[in-house]
């Protein structure tokens, strides 16, 4: 079983930074792109940002130039660091994994989701 542990949510001012971080453990045999989402209040999921295992990203439009996605592949770790944060990105924030599990089976799983709230 593969297991998905978020950090970094919290409450920051606009114009602030926050670094979320998602570790992911368990049975893995590879893991080819993680990825962030995030879900507002009544609106539906959407991809924030995501990176292969060979380092290629992948940005929402809403977000580039104020976000950076990368990952620690010895350790099963994808960031994402967010700057020059606004009250529209105020969301939870879900990390998601796709790869290869034990036995080579599809391996996609989803964190428990990490609220980041900014005021205005």
């Amino acid at each position: 079983q593969v297991q998905l542990v978020e950090s970094g949510g919290g409450l920051v001012q606009a114009g602030g930074s926050l670094r979320l971080s998602c570790a992911a453990s368990g049975s893995i045999f590879s893991i080819n792109a993680m990825g962030w989402y995030r879900q507002a209040p009544g609106k539906q999921r959407e991809l924030v940002a995501a990176i292969t295992s060979g380092g290629s990203t992948n940005y929402a439009d809403s977000v580039k130039g104020r976000f950076t996605i990368s990952r620690d592949n010895a350790k099963n770790t994808v960031y994402l660091q967010m700057n020059s944060l606004k009250p529209e990105d105020t969301a939870v924030y879900y990390c998601n994994v796709i790869g290869v599990a034990g036995g080579y089976r599809y391996l996609e799983v989803w964190g428990q989701g990490t609220l980041v709230t900014v005021s205005s």
